[in-house]
């Protein structure tokens, strides 16, 4: 696979990849940016976010009609010393369905293990949280 990153003038850049699609990125306004997009580090956690929601809706599929509703939220905690990359990462699947919650986490768990390459990428701790319903559900 192969991403081209042009500049755009002050520290805002414009990548595009095999989908064609356009994907901006600048520092913000305190960093000389001018916020033309999103910083790559947000890019970094969203592309974990999206690469695991992928992989847990495949690995999920046939129960897709029950479920309602999946947000995942990246909270990321990134090292003190520069380059300052992340030390963890703690995702958030929030689901509404009806679905047990054991099918859930071990879509989360295969998403994460065998087949995120962008978890797989990272030299981060990575942890997991499920809210199913509403309800925060334990790992057993």
């Amino acid at each position: 696979m192969q991403v081209t990153t042009k500049w755009q003038g002050k520290k805002h850049f414009q990548s595009t990849g095999p989908s064609g699609y356009l994907m901006n990125m600048d520092a913000t306004p305190a960093w000389g940016g001018e916020g033309k997009g999103a910083s790559p580090v947000e890019l970094l956690l969203a592309s974990l976010a999206g690469c695991i929601g992928i992989d847990v809706t495949m690995i999920l599929e046939k129960f897709l009609p029950s479920i309602e509703q999946i947000e995942i939220v990246a909270d990321g905690v990134r090292k003190e010393e520069a380059p300052k990359g992340f030390a963890s990462i703690e995702l958030i699947f929030k689901v509404d369905g009806d679905i047990p919650d054991y099918r859930i986490w071990k879509a989360i768990q295969l998403g994460t293990e065998k087949y995120c390459s962008v978890s797989d990428s990272l030299n981060a701790v990575i942890t997991h949280r499920l809210i199913l319903n509403g309800v925060e559900m334990h790992k057993e």
